[in-house]
């Protein structure tokens, strides 16, 4: 593989939303805010990479899940983050049963609870996506 034109569907419970696509890039950097709302049955994030194709059906790059408990449970556990200092107040370990590139904390930054996810995408030969989450409460 020479170069892909990667994008990313993310889908938690009946929500998907995708990013842009990046033409030719092996080390996408997308930086995009993508909003999904968390049902009350959430199960974990999933996200799946694709290269596009112009003439056939685009081709799968990988797949990963962020379990959303640990940043959920933080959030609701510390209420209005907004009037906290920065602070870890909480923790997703990486282990052999996900997909973690290394253990990922949840941070109260600015005022908001923030976590960044470093993940080995599952099912292919190579690869990796990080993200950075948000909670923000309605």
């Amino acid at each position: 593989m020479i170069t892909s034109d990667p994008y990313v569907v993310l889908k938690l419970g009946k929500q998907t939303v995708k990013t842009s696509v990046i033409n030719s890039n092996l080390n996408p950097v997308w930086n995009q805010v993508l909003i999904l709302s968390v049902p009350a049955d959430f199960g974990p994030l999933g996200l799946k990479v694709f290269d596009q194709d112009m003439f056939s059906s685009d081709d799968y790059m990988g797949e990963a899940e962020v379990d959303l408990q640990p940043l959920i449970a933080s959030a609701m556990a510390f209420g209005d983050a907004g009037v906290l200092e920065d602070m870890q107040i909480g923790k997703w370990l990486q282990t052999h049963d996900n997909a973690l590139k290394e253990d990922s904390t949840v941070n109260i930054i600015d005022g908001r609870v923030k976590q960044k996810v470093s993940l080995v995408l599952q099912n292919v030969e190579c690869g990796e996506i990080d993200l950075e989450l948000e909670w923000i409460p309605l």
